[in-house]
């Protein structure tokens, strides 16, 4: 009997925030494999927010998906079935095959290491954590006593930056949205304080936090956050770019004053370094960040937390979520 593959594909492009209908599972028989091809089954794949930006029309930093296509993304799947003498049954490794049970590989694939939980390498060994670890290190570059402070705190990357910022003797101050979120930064991730945006003090709180200004903004937000923080950074500041979720659903550039000479005016006097980035620029270096992360995740010197979801069919409405701040730690599907 034949495999069935079950697949979740993009039905139409939203238009701001998406909803349900935007999405549609299919089932698609398992092709036979060919010689130097492998059939993967995949035990979870990853939610990110870069994938809302795939699914707009048009030119960006990564090919848009397809009416029809596959939503495609990092996943953590083991060999089912072998015509490549590189890789065994039963063996795990990282793919990019995305939303759906079953993908064939002509070995395009990495083998991950069964000493550590196949689903940190869609979190804090995957992208996600060698995106905190490249924005901070490289960009941020923090100096022991120096103020860092990161938004979406307690997400994959915010939480990573937090705990890397720590270990550089830094004073961290995460931004996040509610108090569990903001009491879990604190007594489980050891940052020295955690403020809610939701809160309608935030401001107040964020400059009472940040008594001594902002050395170092991770930004990963936008919006009002990145607005709060702007008046509190101090001279020679960095703010290493990594995304703007708060503008992810924007169907258009938002109504109001143009605040451009305001920002680059506040740029230019305090000489803030503003820098975005891509990580998929910059894997030539990820051996390294594996080398340094793994022993500090294993020795719970770096501590972790993954918001997993069951099931394929309850990928789109916690995607949905995602991009409303539901999730706490790293979003994964498991199938």
């Amino acid at each position: 009997m034949s495999l069935i593959n079950q697949q979740i594909v993009l039905a139409k492009r939203p238009h701001g925030a998406p909803q349900p209908d935007n999405f549609k599972l299919i089932e698609t028989p398992v092709p036979e494999l060919k010689e130097g091809e492998v059939l993967l089954k995949t035990k979870y794949f990853s939610l990110d927010p870069y994938m809302r930006g795939r699914m707009n029309e048009g030119p960006s930093y990564a090919p848009c998906f397809n009416i029809g296509e596959v939503l495609s993304g990092g996943a953590v799947c083991t060999i089912e079935a072998s015509k490549n003498p590189s890789f065994k049954v039963g063996e795990s490794v990282l793919s990019y095959t995305g939303w759906q049970t079953y993908a064939v590989s002509k070995g395009d694939i990495n083998k991950i290491p069964d000493t550590v939980k196949s689903s940190y390498f869609l979190g804090v060994l995957g992208m996600p954590g060698f995106t905190a670890y490249y924005g901070l290190t490289t960009i941020g570059q923090p100096k022991a006593g120096e103020t860092v402070v990161v938004a979406a705190a307690t997400g994959p990357v915010g939480s990573m930056v937090g705990q890397l910022a720590k270990l550089k003797g830094c004073r961290v101050v995460g931004i996040a949205g509610g108090a569990d979120k903001c009491t879990f930064a604190t007594q489980e991730l050891g940052f020295d304080a955690c403020v809610d945006h939701k809160s309608a003090t935030f401001k107040d709180d964020l400059k009472k936090a940040c008594s001594s200004g902002i050395d170092v903004y991770y930004e990963n937000v936008g919006g009002p956050v990145f607005m709060a923080v702007l008046p509190l950074l101090n001279t020679f500041s960095r703010i290493p770019l990594c995304g703007l979720i708060a503008h992810y659903n924007n169907a258009g550039l938002p109504q109001g004053p143009d605040l451009t000479p305001l920002i680059a005016g506040t740029f230019l006097k305090n000489r803030v370094k503003y820098q975005g980035f891509i990580i998929s620029d910059h894997y030539d270096q990820i051996e390294d960040f594996l080398k340094e992360m793994i022993p500090l995740v294993l020795s719970g010197k770096v501590k972790v937390k993954e918001d997993i979801v069951k099931g394929i069919e309850n990928a789109p409405q916690a995607f949905i979520g995602l991009l409303e701040g539901k999730n706490f730690g790293k979003l994964i599907v498991e199938v």
